[in-house]
């Protein structure tokens, strides 16, 4: 049973990376990498029915949390799926752990954001640039029209922080 853990794990921190890059590339988080997320989460518990109510419980709390923050336009849909889908398969100590990582890892991404006031504004930047260059110009393009920032990038971190101290 622990290599279906394992696997799972692998999976999951494999999803958890290219939403990160999805997220800062469209500001988009899909439908159905949340729902791989939320079964690879439930296949992780199999061994454990009563942790697998246990953590559809608490992500059933969040997601009733977090749509209040949705409502209030304080997060994006796709945020809001994104952590529902990382506690379908996580404890109630690995959903306080996932939080509180992904808030200090949400801070850090603001701190960037905020420092990005004081860059240059950007040129386009011309074909064969690096990758951090083209990144650069269109986030701090994005920035000046006062976009979202790709907080999907601070709930991966979160997630797969979790997913390495739960173990494989």
């Amino acid at each position: 049973m622990s290599w279906i853990v394992s696997i799972a794990s692998i999976l999951e921190i494999l999803l958890l990376l290219y939403v990160a890059t999805l997220d800062v590339a469209t500001r988009l988080i899909r439908n159905e990498i949340c729902l791989a997320l939320a079964l690879l989460g439930i296949a992780s518990q199999l061994a454990s029915p009563m942790q697998i109510a246990q953590s559809l419980l608490s992500a059933a709390i969040l997601f009733l949390l977090l749509l209040v923050a949705y409502t209030r336009r304080w997060m994006g849909g796709g945020d809001v799926k994104l952590l529902v889908a990382l506690a379908v398969g996580l404890p109630l100590t690995g959903l306080v752990q996932l939080m509180t990582v992904t808030a200090l890892a949400g801070g850090g991404l603001a701190m960037v954001h905020l420092m990005m006031r004081n860059l240059p504004y950007p040129r386009l930047a011309p074909a064969g640039s690096s990758l951090v260059r083209r990144v650069y110009a269109v986030e701090r393009w994005r920035h000046l029209r006062q976009a979202p920032l790709p907080y999907g990038v601070a709930i991966a971190c979160g997630g797969i922080w979790t997913i390495f101290s739960r173990g494989f």
